[in-house]
């Protein structure tokens, strides 16, 4: 019970962070890549909101968006070992890990599968 409580935070905290970049996406004068990742990253926002009312019914979506996230770190660690984008942005990775982590340790087990009775056997 404690376990989904906070999944839902996690999820709702997370989805509002991810949702928030819809404004640098659409008010700052950003590079077409970039803004098109944030316009992912506010989809994605969007769903992990909606998938906290119900997270084990989102678990696929949940697996994504940690996943994704520790890819997106990862790229990022090979930009900045090959000095692509600046120093600074190590802070990202380590955001990005972190939402990766949280969501993996909290994501909702995988249900039992079905035994067959004896009725249906």
């Amino acid at each position: 019970m404690i376990r989904e409580r906070a999944l839902k935070v996690v999820l709702v905290v997370i989805g509002l962070l991810f949702s928030a970049t819809v404004y640098p996406a659409v008010a700052m004068h950003l590079g077409e890549a970039l803004r098109m990742m944030l316009s992912v990253y506010v989809t994605l926002g969007i769903f992990l909101l909606l998938a906290s009312r119900n997270p084990s019914a989102h678990r696929s979506l949940i697996a994504f968006a940690a996943w994704s996230s520790f890819a997106h770190a990862g790229v990022m660690v090979v930009q900045v070992s090959r000095n692509l984008i600046p120093q600074r942005e190590i802070i990202g990775v380590f955001a990005l890990g972190i939402v990766g982590l949280a969501l993996l340790a909290l994501a909702p087990a995988k249900p039992p599968a079905a035994q067959p009775s004896a009725a249906t056997a």
